[in-house]
């Protein structure tokens, strides 16, 4: 791990921030809780980390709610190091049908979908096994390989050259993507025991700490 690697995780008030932070931690990351958008003035990360768990309209309401949705954009614009868990990777895309009439951040084409409830049980809940498309941040993990998910939608990319993994559930679906510095997945690494681990570690691997010019914090979000 190189020295000097420090995490923004994202607190909007509703994610499962406890055993993601112990995940990044014990892969040697410092973390700083960003609940409030002051955090990304002057602040030097290696990364910010988005988790989440609910529902897609009640985490971009909570993220406007507490004035974090540009700075977050902005971040995730300006080419910084970026990981989404779960819903996470959702707000990547334009919208989702749990949410028809919320607009996510639009920076990945595709469209986030439920699964077929009349094909399988929904929520997807439990171990499954990927097929690894892109073998970067999986270096070091015997394949073929299981990890956790807990998710009722999956995202569609209209651009398949972005999926890192894929995975079987009723249908074949985008488990995890990588786009430039863009880093997200459908399963939790952080639920993911010794593979989820050295998922994060290969993330966290792949930094140089970085510089964030301060933002105008105004009260748009």
């Amino acid at each position: 791990m190189k020295r000097g690697i420090t995490v923004g995780l994202v607190d909007y008030g509703s994610s499962n921030l406890r055993s993601v932070r112990k995940a990044l931690e014990v892969c040697g990351a410092a973390v700083h809780l960003v609940d409030q958008p002051v955090a990304f003035d002057s602040t030097q990360w290696s990364a910010l980390v988005v988790p989440g768990v609910g529902s897609f309209g009640h985490c971009v309401q909570s993220l406007r709610t507490k004035k974090l949705w540009l700075p977050i954009l902005r971040w995730i614009e300006m080419g910084h190091p970026y990981l989404g868990i779960c819903l996470g990777y959702h707000l990547l895309f334009e919208s989702s049908e749990e949410s028809p009439e919320t607009k996510g951040f639009g920076l990945l084409a595709g469209r986030v979908v439920s699964f077929p409830r009349w094909r399988v049980k929904v929520p997807h809940v439990g171990w499954n096994e990927l097929t690894v498309r892109q073998p970067v941040l999986f270096d070091g993990i015997e394949l073929p390989v299981s990890v956790y998910f807990i998710h009722s939608y999956y995202p569609i990319p209209q651009d398949s050259e972005v999926i890192s993994s894929e995975c079987e559930y009723g249908v074949r679906f985008a488990a995890s993507i990588t786009k430039g510095r863009v880093v997200a997945t459908q399963f939790h690494p952080e639920k993911s025991q010794s593979a989820g681990l050295r998922f994060i570690a290969n993330f966290l691997h792949s930094l140089q700490p970085i510089s964030l010019p301060a933002y105008a914090t105004s009260s748009s979000n």
